[in-house]
């Protein structure tokens, strides 16, 4: 069974507003619309999502096409950060790559990035097992958790390299194909809009 990682693509960004309920901005919404126009996800495609409402947003867009219901789980979440709250970007960015070096350490009251990352796999992989064997399944995430995630399918240490940042378009809006099954990351970070229909082939 294939499936699509996608993380959500650019937010709302409000300090008065805790990071878990920001939405999706004009832009990420128009980009998620542009692509569920495109015809990527095959219909009856199940999608899973992170409950955090940027996406959900998503999530909820791309199973209006596929004709299927968004099941939400709030294991899949980005790592917890409500220690520190909102982190003007400058810090944020210096923190996360601390988070990623330190992968066994909490920085600054963070969730580790181990448990982050065991956490993100194990819900992935209990969700994978029940969608059919040829069937096909989207899960709308984060950046973060993604990472790690993709981090531990391709049997690579846990570095901010891997970033979406690093490797897929800026903003976010990323999203790579994997086999669990096979143990497979059959695509590296590629921006959502090129992403295309025979990735689930």
């Amino acid at each position: 069974m294939r499936a699509l990682y996608l993380t959500h693509p650019q937010v709302r960004i409000d300090a008065a507003i805790p990071v878990p309920l920001w939405g999706l901005s004009d832009l990420g919404r128009a980009r998620t619309e542009a692509f569920v126009t495109r015809g990527v996800v095959p219909d009856g495609a199940i999608i899973f999502s992170s409950r955090e409402t940027k996406a959900l947003q998503m999530a909820e867009l791309i199973a209006a096409a596929a004709g299927t219901p968004v099941l939400a789980d709030h294991q899949m979440g980005e790592n917890d950060r409500s220690a520190t709250g909102f982190l003007p970007p400058a810090l944020f960015e210096e923190t996360a790559d601390r988070f990623f070096a330190f992968p066994q350490q909490s920085i600054e009251g963070w969730e580790r990035a181990i448990d982050a990352q065991a956490r993100i796999v194990s819900t992935i992989r209990t969700a994978c097992a029940s969608v059919p064997a040829n069937g096909v399944a989207v899960f709308c995430g984060h950046g973060a958790v993604g990472t790690l995630l993709k981090c531990r399918l391709g049997n690579r240490r846990i570095s901010r390299e891997e970033d979406q940042g690093h490797i897929g378009a800026p903003g976010g809006g990323n999203g790579f194909v994997f086999d669990l099954a096979a143990k497979q990351l059959l695509t590296d970070w590629t921006p959502m809009e090129e992403v295309t229909p025979d990735w689930f082939a």
